[in-house]
Order: C-alpha cells, then sequence, then structure tokens
C-alpha cells in the first residue's frame, strides 16, 4: 500500500512537472516575443523537429513556414536560427550578437576555455585573434611562406601523378587533405604528418563539434556524459595535444643543445614564453595549444572538402570544366615556369569564379554558432540576453531572390558582377561575417585557387566508367565541415600525354 501511495505521488509529481514545463515552454515564448517555430513539446523542446544528421537542410525547411528568424528550444533553451541574407546582416553586423555557444562536447579537456572558435569576446578572445593575426595570417606572413605552399602543392602534383601513371583513381578529397595538413603542420613545427588517420580523427571531431547532445539539451546531466561524446573528443583533442606537446619538447631540446631556429610557429612559441608569464598576459602555452588544434581541424578540412566538391560540379559541367582550363592555359601557359603561382589568381577571373560558386553552393561550414550578450531587438522580435543563434549559412547562400536558379552550378554568376565571400556580401558568406568571420580566410583563399587552378591545369579528369554509368553519390556528412559521404575518386591523366 505504501508503495504505491509512493508511486502514485511521484507519478504526479512528474505529470506536474511537465505540465508546467509545456505551459512555460509556450507562455514564455510568446512573453519574450521570440521569433516562431515549431511548438515546443515538454522537457525536449522543439529539438524533435530537426533532422540534426542533415541539420542545415532540416533547418532551411522548416525556415520556408516560419520564416528568417525562426525559434528552436533545446530543452528550456531558445535558439534563433537566421536564414535569410537580411536577417544574417541584422544580426552579425550588431556587436551584440557576437557571443558563442559552446555545446558541451567544446568542454573536453577544458578545450573551451582556451578556444579562439567559442571564447567569448574579451581580452583573451583578442589576444588569440591578434597572435593568429599577425603570426599567421598577415600578408606579410602569408607572403614569407609562399614558397612553402608551392613546394607542397608541387609535391600533390607529384603524388597525383604517381596514381596517374598507374591508371589508379585518385581520391581527391584526401590528397588534397595530406597537402593542407602538412603545409600547417610544417608551418607550426616543420614536420609531415598528414595521413588517413589524422583525417578520419578531423572528421570525427567534426562531427561531434556541431552536433547537440543531451547535455546541451538537459546541462544538469552533463557531468554523467550519457551519450559520451564529451569523452570520445577529450580523446581526439589530446591527441592533438600530444602532438604538439612533443614537437615542442624536442625543439624546447634542441635549442638547448645549440641548434639554430627553424622559424616555425613552435620557434615563435619559445621565444615568447618568456612575454606571456608576465602578469597580465592572456596569452600562454595552453592558449597556442587550443588555437593551433583548431586550425589542424578547421583550416584542413575547409580547403579539402572544397575543392573536392569543386572537381565534382565541374565533372558534372563539362562546359565549365573547358572554359577554366582555357583559362589557366592562356594565363600560365604564357609563363617559362608553367605552373600556377599565388601572383596568378588575379588573372585569373573564371578560377574565381568556380571557387565562388563552389563556396555558395558547399560552403564548408553550413551553419555558425553564435550567441546573444546582451537583449536585442531584430525585426520586431526580441532576443533575449544569452539566447543561441544559428546562423543557417547553407540557406542563406542559395535565397531565390538573390540568385537565378540557386540550385544550379553557374560559375558565369559572378563574371562581371561585384560580389565576394569577404564579409560585406551577405548572400555569399561562406566563412561568416562581423566579428566571428573566419581568421583563417586569406591563407584558404590562396590555398582554394592555388591547389585546384594546379590541378585543373596540370591534368585533364574524368570519372571512372562504373560512377559514370551508376551516376555521382552526392550525399553529404554532417559536421562543422560538410564534406562527402562517398569519396570522390577519378581518373588523372597529364595534358601532354
Amino acid at each position: 500500500m505504501a508503495s504505491s501511495f509512493v508511486l502514485a505521488v511521484v507519478l504526479s509529481f512528474t505529470a506536474i512537472l511537465v505540465f508546467t514545463h509545456a505551459l512555460w515552454l509556450i507562455t514564455d515564448g510568446r512573453r519574450r516575443r521570440l521569433p516562431l517555430g515549431p511548438r515546443p513539446l515538454p522537457l525536449i523542446g522543439s529539438v524533435y523537429a530537426v533532422e540534426w544528421s542533415r541539420a542545415h537542410r532540416s533547418l532551411a525547411h522548416l525556415a520556408e513556414r516560419y520564416g528568417p528568424l525562426m525559434c528552436i528550444w533545446l530543452g528550456r533553451h531558445p535558439a534563433v536560427v537566421v536564414s535569410t541574407p537580411d536577417a544574417a546582416r541584422k544580426v552579425l553586423s550588431n556587436p551584440d550578437m557576437a557571443g558563442r555557444t559552446i555545446l558541451d562536447v567544446w568542454r573536453a579537456e577544458g578545450h573551451s576555455a582556451n578556444s579562439a572558435i567559442v571564447q567569448p569576446p574579451g581580452q583573451r578572445w583578442r589576444a588569440m585573434r591578434r597572435f593568429a593575426t599577425v603570426e599567421l595570417f598577415a600578408k606579410s606572413r602569408l607572403d614569407a611562406r609562399q614558397q612553402l605552399r608551392q613546394e607542397k602543392v608541387q609535391e600533390l602534383m607529384r603524388r597525383v601523378f604517381e596514381h596517374a601513371s598507374r591508371g589508379e583513381p585518385v581520391d581527391i578529397g584526401h590528397v588534397v587533405f595530406v597537402t593542407v595538413v602538412n603545409l600547417v603542420s610544417r608551418t607550426l613545427f616543420s614536420v609531415d604528418i598528414g595521413s588517413r588517420e589524422i583525417q578520419d580523427m578531423v572528421r570525427a571531431a567534426s562531427r561531434l563539434a556541431a552536433t547537440p547532445t543531451i547535455s546541451d539539451i538537459f546541462p544538469a546531466l552533463a557531468a554523467a556524459d550519457i551519450q559520451g561524446a564529451r569523452s570520445r573528443m577529450a580523446a581526439l583533442i589530446g591527441y592533438a595535444y600530444r602532438i604538439i606537446d612533443e614537437q615542442f619538447v624536442q625543439r624546447k631540446r634542441d635549442r638547448d643543445g645549440g641548434e639554430s631556429r627553424k622559424n616555425d610557429m613552435i620557434d615563435v612559441v619559445i621565444d615568447k614564453e618568456k612575454e606571456w608569464k608576465e602578469e597580465g598576459s592572456h596569452m600562454n602555452y595552453d592558449t597556442f595549444k587550443g588555437l593551433f588544434t583548431e586550425f589542424f581541424v578547421a583550416g584542413t578540412e575547409t580547403v579539402s572538402t572544397t575543392i573536392e566538391w569543386a572537381m565534382l560540379e565541374l565533372l558534372n559541367c563539362p562546359e565549365s570544366m573547358r572554359m577554366v582550363v582555357e583559362e589557366l592555359k592562356l594565363v600560365v601557359g604564357s609563363k617559362s615556369k608553367r605552373q600556377v603561382e599565388e601572383s596568378d589568381i588575379n588573372k585569373l577571373p573564371y578560377l574565381q569564379a568556380v571557387i565562388k560558386e563552389t563556396l555558395r553552393l558547399h560552403p564548408p561550414a553550413p551553419l555558425a554558432f553564435q550567441r546573444a550578450m546582451a537583449t536585442v531587438e531584430i525585426e520586431g522580435y526580441i532576443i533575449p540576453k544569452r539566447t543561441n543563434i544559428i546562423i543557417n549559412i547553407w540557406a542563406i547562400n542559395r535565397k531565390s531572390d538573390r540568385w537565378i536558379e540557386p540550385e544550379k552550378f553557374v560559375p558565369e554568376r559572378f563574371i562581371g558582377h561585384d560580389i565576394s565571400f569577404w564579409g560585406k556580401d551577405f548572400e555569399l558568406i561562406p566563412f561568416s561575417a562581423g566579428r566571428r568571420m573566419c581568421l583563417g580566410l586569406p591563407l584558404a583563399y590562396r590555398m582554394l585557387h592555388l591547389v585546384l587552378g594546379s590541378l585543373l591545369y596540370h591534368f585533364d579528369w574524368a570519372l571512372p566508367a562504373d560512377v559514370k554509368d551508376n551516376g555521382i553519390d552526392m550525399t553529404e556528412k554532417y559536421g562543422a565541415v560538410v564534406y562527402r559521404a562517398t569519396p570522390l575518386k577519378v581518373i588523372a591523366k597529364k595534358w601532354d600525354e
């Protein structure tokens, strides 16, 4: 009898809790004048309405019903989804909207405290961005490392030629990934580390980094890590940290032993250690590790996936392939070196158009996550402080009122039109815009044109017979970076054969 009474009390209490939570969700959204969205359910909110394995497409579909600003409830926590260029301009141009959503997996290994991606605006965040800009992405630094990039691209051409000479298909995404990882690792500590294992780990981290878990919906349960997502991310981050630690310790030992500097980022950090230990410094060795772990993940996959999508679109559009190759032959073929160089980019408008159109259709990071740092009114809605903001870059880049036939690959749409992806044209923001715009864009810009241009200039590309017969699988794998579910493997043949 007593146990039945206790069970009845528990069930009654649970029913009351669920009912009051449902009532709170419905009335609170109205009270705070939040945008409309799928009706929230008790406890889980409206997370049920989003297909998270293809979140960018699912949110775009919902926005067609609910509008350019839409509210998705993650449990009791609202997230406002932005899906049009005009709404994006108002959000991304507002400094009060430049905070960052921190999903639970980012806390693995204490990484969020040393992350340039999820750090909120403040002195530490500014110090990390300033360090990265000055030491890595300033024009003078990029110019100084131009020869290294050229060497890595030449290695890529040799790797492709080896496949071509054996008649083997080339896994475009993988060979480009190895090239970019080796460029990054040489920049950091003068060692090549590119491999299939590294690529698999980067992609695993990408998938974890962009998908909410139970811990994000119910923060009180975060310590339990019910899905194990944080522990899996901890293993991946820990692996990257160990690589950096080993290189750092070895370099200090070498320098103590009298070896000369290699003028890479490890040397820069060793030189700055004393300065960073001074009182008031916001940089230290841990922030360096966090910054360059993200450089490995975001910088490498961004370039390799974009090149893979570009090759796929060109193979599907022979006329565009013909035009970009003809342009390369005309511009590069007239030089004695007969190789694509960064100085050629401004002379290759059609290649630039191919890159822009690829980034429009396939932005490497389809969603950007921000956070309101103050209560803001936008388009008549009240966005409360601490509200999460999801910028659906994928949807913004495909708006039919901005682009004719937005689903088609048409590089010509950029010829004669001054539209860039540097954050001023909000119908094309593959690297986001405003204060949270991608730090590595200056390097990505150079690498995208140099790598794609070199692949097209030196080799004639064709799909394998079985792919021609069965068609190309366009299935995506969602993560912080969206990549192809089936690697693009194509046949290369040197043009002079």
